[in-house]
């Protein structure tokens, strides 16, 4: 039986994002949310998640990845806002959103769907929700935490966390740990200029 790897395709944030969301997450830690954070750095805007792949399909999703980011322009990115999946009453997500050039963002995604897809990787089941995961709440969070976490973020205004150049994508591995997961890039796909 083959290897099998946990992969998907995301595009990395700049330093100076990271900061702006481990200060959003410091405002959240306050009221002691029963939230399991992930940290700033580990923290990608995931175009698509190919769960686990065979060993052997990962060079051609490299190669689709290089292919179809060759035909995509830069473009700029900001992560603002904050809010709950599925909704505030049941939080379960932390997100922080993305404003910027979504039309952009929403064709490259497109096309490496379409790219993966002719790999024989099927497509995501719900459409793509752009967005940044700052928490999941814990399984045992008692249902009046985690509304109140809920409550707490429909009501923050946040400003601006920081703006970027979306300047290429990366196939990671991701190695799930008990401590967090591992993510290693094994492909970086830049975009043209």
């Amino acid at each position: 039986m083959s290897e099998r790897i946990r992969t998907f395709v995301a595009i990395e944030l700049p330093p100076h994002v990271q900061r702006g969301l481990a200060q959003l997450q410091e405002r959240l830690r306050r009221t002691r949310p029963p939230v399991r954070w992930v940290a700033p750095d580990k923290v990608h805007l995931t175009l698509n998640f190919l769960g686990e792949i065979p060993a052997e399909q990962v060079t051609g999703v490299g190669e689709a990845t290089l292919r179809v980011a060759a035909q995509t322009v830069p473009f700029e990115l900001e992560a603002a806002g904050v809010g709950i999946f599925p909704n505030p009453r049941r939080p379960r997500v932390v997100w922080v959103g993305l404003a910027g050039d979504l039309e952009a963002l929403q064709a490259l995604q497109a096309d490496l769907t379409k790219a993966l897809a002719a790999l024989g990787l099927p497509p995501e089941d719900r459409p793509f929700s752009p967005h940044l995961t700052l928490g999941r709440v814990r399984p045992q969070a008692r249902p009046e935490e985690a509304r109140a976490l809920g409550q707490e973020v429909s009501q923050m205004a946040t400003p601006s966390l920081g703006r970027w150049r979306a300047e290429q994508v990366l196939v990671i591995r991701s190695d799930l740990r008990p401590e967090g997961p591992i993510y290693t890039p094994l492909r970086v796909a830049p975009f043209r200029e």
